[in-house]
């Protein structure tokens, strides 16, 4: 499996909301209820990202913007207005509370000069956090591949009412959400993780898409090696100068990353996570989370199981 395509694999969205007819200057959408991650996709018009703290972005038509939360963010006409509190109209809220948001007015013809369409994301599993901690809090990406089709065709589903048409357009934006992943961290200001350019060299790519073919193998960093035809020194020296980590490391908090989402299913036992990563016996496998999470996996899990507290999500720092 493909790196990129196993960390996002998890990543999906959870009912779209789209701003339109609200949208006559002047105007503000404001973003609450702490989503993790947003797209905002102008199929009209444009605006610009406000974030609680950091400047504002530009976001025009063939742009797409990924905001990382969970600090409240607008959406705006003009970025002078910042969060839109000192005007009395032409402020809107989208709440993300529930499993289906409470949308901005969603009555009415698609007429108006700008229509934002939006997504909020699920990232509460620990797999995915690796990418996307990665990310700025905001960040902005042209459409080099001129992906206007698919834009027209999102605002067609939009003002249409078929059957399966909220499923089309959560798979429509899970698409746009890996495609502009990827084409950020291809571009010169993103500062993508270790391992992601780790995944191209002739050297430290094969022994790191080992690791994620099969973690639970008991891996040495001979084996590792003989997977790029090199010698232990040459894989571990290159290995820690692309991803940050020896080759065993990475492997060891590779793995704790895998069981941390598999704890959070009642129905594995400790013993089961520890086979399912690669432990023989549950003991083992608890020293080595507790030494690298700071807690056993019985407390985890117990944290991750209790009523009321908040998603282990991405950090907005």
């Amino acid at each position: 499996m493909d790196v990129f395509d196993e960390l996002l694999r998890g990543v999906r969205g959870r009912g779209a909301v789209f701003g339109r007819s609200v949208l006559w200057p002047p105007w503000s959408l404001r973003f609450t209820d702490g989503a993790y991650l947003t797209l905002c996709l102008p199929l009209r018009g444009a605006g610009w990202i406000v974030p609680e703290t950091g400047e504002a972005r530009h976001v025009a038509l063939g742009e797409a913007a990924i905001v990382r939360g969970p600090a409240p963010f607008s959406f705006t006409d003009d970025p002078a207005h910042g969060t839109g509190a000192e005007r009395a109209t032409g402020v809107r809220e989208v709440r993300w509370g529930g499993d289906t948001p409470d949308p901005v007015d969603l009555d009415g013809e698609l007429d108006c000069s700008t229509v934002l369409l939006a997504a909020t994301y699920d990232v509460r599993a620990q797999v995915p956090q690796r990418l996307l901690r990665a990310l700025p809090p905001v960040l902005v990406v042209p459409d080099e591949d001129d992906c206007s089709p698919l834009r027209d065709y999102l605002e067609a589903q939009i003002g249409g009412s078929r059957p399966g048409q909220q499923i089309v357009l959560d798979r429509l934006l899970d698409w746009l959400l890996v495609c502009t992943l990827r084409d950020w961290f291809d571009r010169p200001e993103a500062e993508p993780p270790g391992w992601y350019g780790a995944l191209g060299d002739a050297v430290a790519g094969p022994a790191l898409r080992a690791i994620h073919e099969d973690p639970a193998h008991p891996w040495t960093t001979a084996e590792l090696a003989g997977r790029a035809g090199v010698s232990r020194t040459t894989l571990a020296k290159r290995f820690t100068e692309l991803v940050g980590d020896g080759p065993v490391a990475y492997l060891t908090e590779w793995r704790m990353t895998l069981a941390a989402d598999l704890l959070t299913r009642p129905e594995l036992t400790v013993a089961a996570v520890a086979r399912r990563v690669g432990y023989a016996d549950a003991f083992g496998f608890s020293a080595a989370f507790k030494r690298l999470r700071g807690e056993s996996p019985t407390a985890y899990r117990q944290k991750a199981a209790a009523p009321g507290l908040p998603d282990r999500a991405v950090p907005a720092g």
